[in-house]
């Protein structure tokens, strides 16, 4: 059931695209009456929506950041300059005064990115001098603005337009000099976010930045043409280079503010991807862990080079790293990784950065507490290696379900997003901009694919469901080599419904892997109050539990639950795999 929050949110998104269509289609509407071309006014919508649908993904994903509803304000004020086309006096009065209040809202989002909040004060003091600049120069400018005698006051080509319903016309001589000085003192601002966000790049961690880096590329390039943009305005002899020129500036500029949103989107779909590498942490760190081995999982699946892993040692009351060393629990950056009861397992020590993305390390942390707690449960008696066992199931189905309710569903929203700018580039002359929706598009399918089979193999959502022999079933059509199943449509215990199906997964690996078998054939029945699972192949034989970790950790597990695993592999006679499981 929906909870008033998710509604709110919902509320919120719903306003936020109606407020996005309408400015659109006022901006565009006015823009039309300027004799700008169809291709100008698709421009103009593409890069306005490109924000305000970028917005309302980031901001449906992360409703805590302000990033999202800042790009839909970016998107919605970027038509108010457009209102100069109209002939209404107070439209055009207040397009000319918030002309550039898209300019103040993007460095706003400049600054803020990624945390979506200003964290120092020189940042906030930019920000509001953004803002005091649009708010009072832009009404001084406006006052003194009179559109039949200024012409080329605008980016608008429109002699027609206004009047101006704030005009006071006993100041008008002064307009020259404080459009100069208001457009200068826009250049100078640019300039000195241009230092912040290198001042940011410079300070901010290895990590961070490779998440970032996409975002980081589309805000350095916007910043670069919103700079050049004012040179305009404030260098006199720029503005020779002709209007084909100019044109192409705008152009570019354009182009390269549309790539803001999806650069940002960038970021955050590799943050989402970073989460899908969990499952991979899962088979690196496998049944018998060590120190070393872990550490350059973690630091595959957290993008942190310099993580340290310390593991508990019950003998000397502390964490203790893969040299001996001992973690210090206490500070910044530590997330420490506890069993179902309480006792400690490991201690990460990591990049502070990591701590503004909770949900990836709390999936990383459920993967190290699984791999953890099974190696754990061999050294355990087996009714306490049995409850470890369920809390470990209990993991696998709860990243299962964070893998599927949280990163697929926003990469299917960001698929949507990216659909719908798509559609909205249809007869755009830029192909590198449609081939670009294309490539994205094509790269998100791919994505969410990949993410499906992510969370299938760490806990399959059909086992859940319907039960073992569906789930079973499901393998063998997934399986590398033809799989005939017989299963008793019939449920049992979640944790026996798990071992079966895991044992299952693991026999069939061997079978492609290992025995060369082109045939399998698997077997699932309740006799006398066992469930007995069994697989059978007509490979080359020879398996032996005694010489690989799989069968070795596949018999540990079925051990867990009370059960019995039974291997029958002559040289060259095919292998048999049967499991007894206690189902009452």
């Amino acid at each position: 059931m929906e909870s008033q929050g998710e509604r709110t949110v919902r509320l919120q998104l719903t306003v936020a695209a109606a407020f996005g269509v309408v400015s659109g289609a006022a901006g565009s509407w006015a823009y039309a009456r300027t004799g700008a071309s169809a291709a100008d006014i698709v421009r103009d919508l593409a890069v306005g929506w490109a924000y305000v649908v970028a917005g309302i993904v980031a901001w449906r994903s992360r409703p805590a950041n302000h990033t999202g509803r800042l790009m839909v304000i970016e998107g919605v004020t970027w038509f108010f300059g457009n209102l100069q086309g109209t002939s209404a006096p107070a439209l055009f009065a207040f397009g000319a005064w918030f002309e550039a209040l898209n300019m103040a809202v993007l460095l706003h989002l400049i600054l803020s990115f990624p945390e979506g909040r200003l964290t120092t004060v020189f940042t906030r003091r930019l920000t509001q001098a953004g803002y005091a600049l649009v708010a009072v120069g832009g009404l001084v400018r406006t006052l003194l603005f009179d559109p039949a005698a200024d012409t080329g006051a605008t980016y608008l080509d429109c002699r027609g337009c206004g009047p101006n319903l704030l005009l006071v016309r006993g100041w008008r001589g002064a307009f020259e000099a404080v459009d100069t000085a208001y457009h200068a003192a826009g250049w100078v601002l640019s300039v000195f976010v241009a230092v912040a966000v290198v001042q940011r790049w410079r300070q901010a961690s290895a990590a961070r930045r490779r998440a970032l880096l996409p975002a980081w590329i589309g805000i350095a390039v916007a910043v670069v043409f919103l700079m050049w943009d004012m040179l305009f305005y404030v260098v006199p002899w720029f503005g020779g280079v002709g209007s084909l020129g100019e044109q192409a500036v705008y152009l570019m500029s354009d182009l390269a503010q549309v790539g803001v949103p999806f650069a940002f989107l960038g970021g955050l779909l590799r943050m989402h991807m970073q989460r899908g590498e969990v499952s991979g942490l899962v088979i690196d760190v496998g049944t018998d862990p060590d120190a070393t081995r872990v550490r350059d999982a973690l630091v595959r699946a957290l993008g942190d080079p310099t993580l340290r892993l310390g593991m508990w040692r019950e003998e000397r009351g502390a964490y203790v790293d893969g040299s001996g060393g001992e973690v210090n629990p206490q500070g910044p950056g530590r997330t420490p990784v506890a069993a179902a009861d309480g006792r400690p397992l490991a201690l990460l020590h990591h990049d502070p950065a990591l701590a503004e993305d909770p949900e990836l390390l709390d999936s990383v942390a459920a993967a190290l507490r699984l791999a953890l707690e099974n190696a754990w449960l061999r050294t355990r008696a087996k009714d306490v290696a049995t409850r470890i066992v369920r809390a470990a199931d209990a993991e696998r189905d709860r990243l299962e379900r964070d893998l599927h309710d949280g990163a697929q569903t926003r990469l299917v929203f960001a698929l949507m997003a990216v659909r719908r700018v798509r559609r909205g580039l249809e007869g755009h002359p830029d192909d590198t901009l449609r081939e670009a929706a294309d490539e994205a598009e094509s790269s998100l399918r791919l994505a969410i694919e990949e993410l499906r089979g992510i969370a299938q193999g760490i806990h399959p959502a059909v086992l859940t469901r319907e039960g073992l022999a569906p789930a079973l079933n499901a393998l063998a059509r997934q399986a590398e080599l033809p799989v005939v199943v017989a299963a008793d449509p019939r449920r049992y215990d979640p944790l026996v419904e798990s071992t079966a199906y895991f044992t299952v997964c693991e026999t069939l690996t061997n079978a492609a892997k290992h025995a060369k078998a082109r045939a399998v054939s698997v077997t699932a029945r309740h006799q006398g109050g066992r469930l007995v699972v069994e697989t059978v192949d007509d490979g080359v034989g020879g398996a032996d539990s005694a010489r690989g970790t799989g069968l070795r950790g596949l018999a540990d597990r079925i051990a867990a639950v009370d059960g019995v695993l039974h291997i029958e592999s002559p040289v060259g006679g095919g292998t048999r795999i049967r499991a007894e499981l206690p189902c009452g």
